[in-house]
């Protein structure tokens, strides 16, 4: 398969992971291993890369794409439960981890997925088909309040009340089945003088896409578990999409790092705050205009990366 979208801010990762090509890498956002590629290049015959994806389908795209490569380990499971995984491969220990939040390029293209606001799909949205709840389910069955809260708090959607409202209106009439459907639900309820930063139904999509996946709630942890994974000065890279996401990971990385609370004064530290590394970036690091030109995936997105010490 041809992949319509291009790995998001490719170069600034593989010089972040600083790779050892006898290293064991983690790419625990497979996809269809646009990053992977680039990392199972710079890697010895020694050098192994572990590929994690909820998604077969793109598990099965990956390996069409990384065919040539012969050290690379597939595995279907979520980055969420990377220590359980890695235990697994009987792997204790790696040189640096990637995490590309957020829906993958791979899933975008597949839009009969229902991961796409454009044409009209069954409404899915699961990233691992094999666990039950979908965005079908959502839209028909969740009460109005936590729709409304769900749209506001992971889509940042001003108008998600009225949203919420109108799409329980309508599945009063008949299941709400189709991409289609929701849009022009979505669309009615966003007044026309306020549908002018991008397509309208873009948040209240992501918003559902997150709660299918439940992408947020174990994000701190999984954060905290990938660096407890990595060798010293291995290094943990996080692509967010979403301010949510990137809150999680920064608060992550800050307890972490620790924080002494002792007089500047002292020799050496007595509170007994525990450093498990540095954060390398202050700032996360933005992709430059040109990148945002050819691909807008890339407009929102923020890298950040620590060092196990």
């Amino acid at each position: 398969m041809k992949f319509k979208h291009k790995p998001v801010m490719l170069k600034q990762c593989i010089e972040q992971l600083k790779i050892n090509p006898n290293g064991i890498y983690v790419d625990g956002t497979l996809g269809g291993a646009g990053h992977s590629k680039e990392i199972v290049k710079q890697l010895s015959n020694q050098g192994i890369l572990v590929g994690i994806d909820r998604d077969e389908e793109a598990l099965k795209a990956a390996k069409d794409n990384l065919k040539e490569f012969s050290n690379v380990k597939y595995v279907h499971g979520n980055h969420d439960n990377i220590k359980e995984i890695l235990d697994k491969l009987n792997i204790d220990e790696v040189d640096g981890i990637l995490l590309d939040l957020g829906v993958s390029s791979y899933q975008l293209d597949e839009r009969n997925r229902g991961f796409s606001y454009l044409g009209e799909n069954d409404l899915d949205m699961r990233m691992d088909k094999s666990q039950k709840l979908t965005a079908k389910n959502v839209i028909n069955e969740y009460e109005e309040s936590i729709l409304a809260k769900i749209i506001y708090e992971y889509g940042e959607e001003r108008f998600s009340r009225n949203i919420a409202r109108n799409i329980c209106i309508a599945r009063k009439e008949h299941s709400i089945e189709t991409t289609k459907e929701l849009v022009n639900i979505i669309e009615k309820s966003i007044p026309k003088s306020k549908q002018k930063d991008g397509h309208p139904a873009k948040r209240t999509f992501q918003a559902i896409r997150i709660e299918v996946n439940n992408e947020i709630k174990p994000l701190y942890n999984t954060i905290m578990d990938s660096i407890d994974c990595l060798k010293s000065e291995g290094r943990l890279c996080v692509i967010t999409f979403h301010s949510l996401e990137d809150r999680a990971v920064k608060k992550a990385f800050i307890e972490a790092k620790g924080h002494c609370i002792c007089p500047k004064d002292l020799p050496y530290c007595m509170c007994g705050a525990n450093s498990l590394g540095e954060i390398i970036t202050k700032k996360p690091i933005m992709a430059d205009d040109k990148e945002i030109e050819e691909n807008s995936r890339s407009k929102s997105a923020k890298l950040r990366v620590f060092e196990k010490k």
